[in-house]
């Protein structure tokens, strides 16, 4: 675990290191310390009517970038994401044009699952293995 990460949202660590390798556990873009979602679209009541899920997805990428680091990795040393979205239809072209700018050269193995809903008001979340 991390301070400079979110806090889990359940009882388990951000990352486990088994090896040479560090499995991470599911990370979206909530911020560290306040665990405020970042990229969430409001109406003039305050109520949550949607979401960028360009600004989440760069924030969750911060979010595994900090954590690899934290254990003694890096982004270039992923070798396998995980990611889930709860718009598939609607998010996936400008997800994946923010995921390239990260990973694009890097090229770790990726699946892709729309699903209905997260554990926190999030669009996207990503599990991630890496050397160490």
């Amino acid at each position: 675990r991390t301070d400079k990460a979110p806090k889990p949202v359940g009882p388990y660590p951000h990352a486990r290191r088994v090896g040479d390798m560090l499995f991470l556990s599911g990370i979206g873009p909530r911020k560290p310390v306040t665990g405020e979602v970042p990229g969430l679209l409001r109406d003039g009541a305050g109520s949550v009517i949607g979401h960028d899920i360009e600004i989440q997805t760069r924030a969750a990428i911060e979010n595994v970038k900090t954590i690899l680091e934290a254990a003694g990795s890096s982004l270039e040393k992923v070798v396998d994401v995980a990611v889930y979205l709860t718009d598939m239809q609607g998010d996936f072209e400008r997800f994946n044009k923010i995921y390239g700018e990260y990973f694009g050269k890097i090229q770790p193995t990726r699946t892709t699952v729309g699903v209905d809903s997260l554990p926190t008001p999030i669009a996207v979340e990503l599990k991630v293995i890496a050397s160490a």
